[in-house]
């Protein structure tokens, strides 16, 4: 079995220990797998910010939300979607509870929903009843998606979620 010296970790491996590259003399990287993936993991970490700005762009790339809706209509599509659901659900029983109060009380007309985002003042499709505090259930603000999620992203989670 012929064998290659990784630069990075010193070791003698197989050449399958080391990725294909076409334009190495020998056709691999002079890096091994797990120096490459232990690279790539640092670089990831240290440049997290980056990553997840590059990553939210990508998945809003036309084909990528396509395909995310045709998945979505499919069996298997809908069983991810339930199991998702689930274990939100088993993760997060306080919010749940919240959520299920607010749901009834709009329902029976004990809790107004606005049409209006709180935070932009703007008429989206959907309003979220935001918890500043989920001691109290039944008072919420109401804000559409992109300004619940701001608020999260600003002030971390509401207090009493866990």
């Amino acid at each position: 079995m012929k064998k290659k010296e990784c630069f990075k970790c010193g070791e003698a491996k197989p050449l399958s220990s080391f990725y294909k590259h076409p334009q190495m003399a020998d056709g691999r990287v002079n890096k091994c797998k797990e120096c490459n993936k232990k690279d790539v993991s640092k670089n990831y970490r240290a440049n997290i910010e980056h990553y997840k700005k590059y990553e939210q762009g990508r998945a809003m790339e036309p084909h990528r939300v396509e395909a995310r809706d045709k998945y979505i209509r499919t069996d298997a599509g809908r069983e991810a979607s339930i199991r998702s659901k689930r274990k939100w659900i088993r993760r997060n029983p306080i919010k749940r509870m919240a959520s299920t109060i607010v749901g009834n009380a709009v329902r029976d007309g004990r809790l107004e929903k606005p049409n209006d985002c709180e935070g932009c003042g703007s008429t989206p499709k959907r309003l979220h009843g935001h918890h500043d505090d989920y001691a109290f259930p039944l008072v919420v603000r109401w804000l559409c998606p992109g300004c619940h999620n701001k608020w999260h992203k600003e002030n971390g989670s509401g207090k009493n979620a866990e």
